[in-house]
């Protein structure tokens, strides 16, 4: 009897109005989301020597883009009167054999080498892009686009460039201007000769990709070849290439040093790191500061970005990234 009233006492109460049940106890609070990018950016900052890279690299990007917006003398000026002078307050960098300002020449100069590497890297980077993603990911394109990529490397890469230039640089000179169609002929030059080691890489990132379970599984459900390359291959592919697009602004802006030094790159009333070099050699050693100076910009940015790099490659590592 006293089990029975005991059931029907409770029965009522919780039949009751205003009988509540207990609210449920709060789930347990969550870790916000890691942002893979942000996982990036930390490795990237434990870097020392990028993180020193980024900053020397910068500095060097504001001193050639918002440099000349301060110091307004005009690179091409020429006062006979003021020539080889040296360090002073009216030309702090001194001045070249025609009295044109060194430290207005050094910014414009900076502005064509960087504008000439950034260009040439954007070249060969899409060119080793489609190659190296084409071969990994379509078996019968492998072993043409491979040859091809073989046989590029094999070339002389400096004799054939200064054949093209040879050849070219005066149709293109008539047809855009001197400026102009030597820009374009140095940069078609450089990023026609410097794909190879991307599309090698890619390559090789895209042929270890195609055995994962999620391509496997895109595959088996029809999805189109150029949708399974946009949506699935290439975001997966995007840290060789990231690093593959800082260390070709370093090659690009070597290169085309290299050929102003030469005397194949630009006109002379149009500065380039290189060129100025090539300028300076005659007179090396009355004024070694003329050679100095674009030299140690040469370097400086070569190897920021080559810092740069090697940090991101680290960075992007997802086995580094993990530890």
């Amino acid at each position: 009897m006293t089990d029975r009233l005991l059931i029907e006492e409770s029965a009522v109460n919780a039949a009751a109005p205003g009988a509540e049940a207990l609210p449920p106890a709060d789930p347990p609070p969550q870790a916000p989301a890691r942002s893979q990018w942000r996982d990036i950016w930390r490795q990237f900052r434990s870097h020392r020597g990028a993180m020193l890279a980024l900053v020397l690299f910068v500095a060097i990007l504001l001193f050639v883009a918002v440099g000349p917006l301060v110091w307004t003398i005009d690179p091409g000026f020429v006062d006979i009167r003021a020539r080889n002078q040296g360090f002073n307050a009216a030309h702090p960098l001194g001045t070249d054999q025609l009295g044109r300002d060194m430290l207005a020449r050094l910014m414009a100069g900076g502005r064509v080498s960087l504008a000439v590497g950034l260009t040439a890297m954007a070249v060969a980077l899409t060119l080793g892009s489609l190659i190296g993603i084409g071969s990994g990911y379509f078996r019968r394109l492998d072993a043409p686009l491979m040859r091809l990529t073989e046989l590029f490397l094999a070339l002389p890469l400096l004799p054939l460039l200064l054949l093209m230039v040879t050849l070219f640089r005066e149709p293109l000179g008539r047809a855009m201007g001197p400026a102009g169609g030597t820009f374009l002929l140095i940069v078609g030059a450089i990023g026609i000769t410097s794909w190879m080691q991307t599309a090698r890489i890619l390559r090789g990132e895209v042929l270890g990709l195609k055995e994962r379970e999620f391509i496997l599984a895109a595959q088996s459900i029809g999805t189109p070849a150029p949708r399974m390359i946009l949506r699935h291959v290439l975001p997966n592919v995007i840290s060789p290439i990231v690093v593959a697009a800082t260390l070709g602004i370093a090659t690009a802006i070597i290169t085309e040093s290299a050929l102003s030094f030469l005397g194949l790159g630009f006109p002379p009333d149009f500065p380039t790191w290189g060129r100025l070099l090539y300028d300076a050699v005659d007179q090396m050693q009355i004024y070694p500061w003329r050679v100095v100076l674009p030299g140690l910009l040469i370097s400086l940015t070569v190897l920021s970005v080559n810092y740069i790099g090697d940090g991101l490659r680290d960075a992007m590592d997802p086995r580094i990234r993990g530890r």
